[in-house]
């Protein structure tokens, strides 16, 4: 059973096309529905936001750095890291003062995204996506 689900996953998280992956997802979250009805109905409610980067038009290296969690947990660990030692904090601008300043220190130790040549495919993509009634844009502010 769980090879099966884990290979299923896989086949529509690696699918070329967002609608493909919809519906592989769809299917699946059928077949879990009557043995396991909480897996189904959690893949059914996540099953957007899991095909997000895919409906983008998103491929290759960038595609595969944007769909995991690693970059911004990375991110997250020098953080903390560099505020370990606090042990006073003060107010909310004093927290932000430490963050900034752990930001900045860690971008000193940062590479390019894989796949960084993409990413004005990625502001196109989600410039296409902006509210009719929003008027800035993602390309300018890059």
């Amino acid at each position: 059973m769980h090879a099966g689900v884990k290979r299923a996953l896989k086949d529509a998280w690696s699918a070329s096309h967002a609608d493909l992956a919809r519906k592989q997802l769809g299917r699946l979250a059928s077949s879990l529905q009557a043995r396991h009805p909480g897996a189904a109905a959690s893949l059914r409610e996540g099953r957007e936001e899991t095909l997000t980067v895919q409906a983008l038009g998103i491929t290759a290296a960038l595609w595969r750095t944007l769909r995991t969690t690693n970059p911004i947990e990375n991110l997250n660990g020098s953080v903390a890291h560099y505020c370990r030692n606090v042990e006073r904090w003060g107010d909310g601008q004093m927290v932000l003062r430490w963050v900034a300043s752990a930001l900045s220190d860690a971008a000193t130790r940062m590479r390019k995204l894989r796949g960084c040549g993409q990413m004005r495919t990625l502001l196109k993509a989600l410039d296409a996506r902006r509210p009719a009634n929003d008027d800035g844009a993602v390309l300018e502010a890059a």
